[in-house]
């Protein structure tokens, strides 16, 4: 995600760069790396205790992969802000307590987006780049994870539910399955968490990256109506499949619905833009799920 302001200046619009301390950047990467090997280590309860060098160890192959995707999916609305000679921010990560041990990552735009183009980039940068490393992550999850009968599953437990692409590489990976179901590898469960991130940036709401391109794509006036209308999406989605919606719709509406209009938001995108930006629109589709967590009583 990221939000952006301008300054106007006697002769017009100045952009006012602020230095960056990358200390604090830093620290909390460093900070989400610990909470998120925690929460990887803790996905091995059924595991002995054998030692914290290897509760740490075990803990990576959670942490490695989600902190790289979310690592990717920042910088790459980082160096493309750079590329336009925005004003922005590295990423500020934000540690949490397990079971994921992170509420993700963002950056700051710090000066106005001046056109269309330069708007889709960012919108569509940091999802695709994150997508290009977390789809093959999420299929060498798979290849390290388990097929078990449905029978032999016991306990309560947690339920992940399934995209398009999930479907897609299960289907690659392991072909039909008749009564049985797959205990997913760490990796593969960071991997589904950070398509997850990428399906959630990309609802079409807002600031949201997904609100970036629907506005680059189709303009001011559908882009406020298609944002009304997921937001209002959430508020039964939220009550009939899954209540996170209902905290994300109040996420989405603290940050605002409307998006704010670039410098030149008439002249119309070039073929790579509309490319790029109907892209990020295929890899929504592919990462959405409605249902994205069940409880196993």
């Amino acid at each position: 995600m990221s939000d952006y302001d301008a300054r106007f200046g006697l002769y017009g619009i100045t952009i006012q760069s602020k230095r960056t301390n990358w200390t604090l950047h830093i620290v909390l990467f460093f900070l989400t790396v610990a909470t998120t090997t925690i929460a990887g280590a803790t996905i091995f309860v059924d595991k002995p205790f054998e030692g914290w060098l290897l509760f740490i160890l075990r803990g990576f192959y959670f942490s490695g992969p989600l902190m790289s995707i979310l690592l990717v999916h920042e910088m790459g609305h980082y160096f493309t802000g750079r590329r336009r000679r925005l004003d922005v921010t590295p990423p500020y990560f934000i540690p949490a307590i397990p079971p994921v041990g992170t509420f993700g990552a963002f950056i700051k735009i710090r000066s106005a987006i001046t056109n269309l183009k330069v708007l889709v980039e960012i919108g569509a940068s940091g999802p695709v780049a994150g997508a290009v490393l977390a789809i093959p992550l999420l299929y060498i999850g798979l290849c390290l994870s388990e097929i078990r009968p449905e029978t032999t599953a016991t306990g309560a437990g947690f339920s992940f539910g399934s995209s398009l692409i999930l479907e897609l590489l299960c289907l690659i990976r392991f072909g039909e399955l008749d009564s049985a179901s797959i205990v997913l590898h760490p990796t593969a469960v960071a991997a589904w968490f950070g398509l997850f991130v990428t399906a959630m940036n990309l609802l079409p709401i807002g600031q949201l990256d997904g609100g970036h391109v629907v506005y680059a794509l189709l303009g001011a006036r559908r882009a406020r109506q298609i944002s009304f209308g997921a937001f209002a999406c959430l508020i039964p989605m939220g009550i009939l499949l899954w209540q996170g919606w209902l905290v994300f719709a109040i996420l989405v509406l603290f940050l605002g619905l409307r998006h704010p209009a670039p410098f030149d938001g008439y002249t119309p995108l070039d073929r790579n833009g509309k490319i790029l930006g109907w892209t990020a629109v295929i890899l929504f589709i592919l990462t959405f799920i409605p249902i994205p967590i069940s409880v196993i009583e």
